[in-house]
């Protein structure tokens, strides 16, 4: 609260609790006369002004005392909302990738899977549509705006909070496919923040994950989730790729409904280009979402994030760093794992990936 604004709540909350002790004062004067005339009428009127009084005295005291409270001191200056720019997308479609370059980049800075698109997107969709026509529930369409304003201040506290280093004039990028549900609702609440649609072929992502969550591999190694932990890539192949094929759509529809919607600056990026031509690729990411950027500094960062230059021992089966290798789920992938990713994802197919 701007302290001019604490010290006229100050005034008026001393002003008004002197104001209420002088008539509570009258008041309390009055109550012996009118029981002895047991008046009980202008009693009961009387005691309900006293009631109202106390209870208008006590709601500005804790006016007072919130205005007297510390306020939090501004931790940085942040980052403009202009300047924030969204990874959305899915898992294990280049985004560490993409976003590691653009840490390189002088004035940027990465906030790494909030999963704030998760905390308020998953809920949402989720939510049934009588809920959703309700003012009842806290994200129903009847109060959208006032939970929009919420999201966008929810969102820069936080940004404000986790990366109290930013300096104005920075750029945040945030990595947040994960959270991809959520980015219609983000782009909303900050439109003049600037995104990145990163889209790679559903069938090689489900192969990707398949490789990573099977027994004794990186991902299965460190996630807790049962999903991981039964290996059901080994025990039950069809159903994981099912399960694998309907979390990627929960996230690309997401980032595809935000990106659509979206009226700022915004970059399409397909990972097989990204791989193919990736200097290119980010020549026209930078430019397209203007952001300024030196031609030779980009070079280099490309060069030193390129995939020859990932050493032999992190790359292969198994391991993070797999194959970068776009089509080659028609090895991973089983006749019917395949067929079960095609069906789920055909829309993205149709429009990204046409035969």
């Amino acid at each position: 609260m701007p302290v001019y604004k604490q010290h006229t709540v100050i005034e008026i909350a001393r002003n008004l609790k002197a104001f209420l002790r002088l008539d509570l004062g009258l008041i309390r004067g009055d109550l012996p006369d009118l029981a002895g005339k047991r008046n009980q009428a202008s009693e009961a009127l009387l005691r309900s002004k006293l009631d109202a009084a106390h209870a208008e005295l006590r709601r500005k005291e804790r006016e007072l005392k919130a205005a007297r409270m510390p306020r939090p001191e501004k931790i940085a200056d942040g980052v403009e909302p202009e300047n924030i720019v969204w990874i959305f997308g899915t898992g294990r479609s280049g985004s560490t990738w993409l976003r590691t370059m653009m840490s390189e980049m002088k004035d940027h800075a990465v906030w790494e899977e909030p999963m704030v698109g998760l905390l308020f997107g998953g809920f949402h969709r989720n939510a049934q549509e009588g809920q959703l026509a309700s003012k009842k529930f806290i994200l129903g369409e009847p109060t959208r705006v006032g939970w929009t304003i919420s999201i966008r201040n929810f969102v820069l506290e936080g940004v404000r909070l986790a990366n109290p280093s930013l300096k104005s004039g920075e750029y945040l990028v945030i990595k947040e496919p994960n959270g991809s549900a959520g980015a219609p609702l983000l782009m909303e609440a900050l439109p003049e923040s600037r995104m990145i649609f990163l889209v790679r072929d559903p069938r090689d992502v489900v192969a990707s994950v398949i490789d990573g969550a099977r027994k004794g591999s990186w991902l299965n190694s460190r996630k807790d989730d049962w999903v991981w932990k039964a290996t059901m890539p080994d025990t039950q192949p069809e159903r994981f790729a099912e399960h694998r094929a309907g979390m990627y759509m929960g996230h690309i529809s997401g980032a595809k409904r935000a990106y659509d919607t979206h009226k700022g600056r915004k970059a399409l990026v397909r990972y097989e280009d990204l791989l193919s031509d990736t200097l290119g690729t980010m020549r026209r990411v930078y430019t397209t979402l203007e952001i300024p950027f030196d031609d030779e500094e980009l070079t280099r960062t490309v060069e030193k994030h390129s995939w020859s230059n990932i050493p032999e021992d992190q790359k292969g089966e198994g391991k993070f760093y797999r194959k970068a290798a776009p089509g080659s789920w028609k090895d991973d992938l089983t006749p019917e794992q395949a067929r079960i990713v095609e069906t789920m994802t055909a829309s993205v197919i149709e429009e990204f990936y046409p035969a």
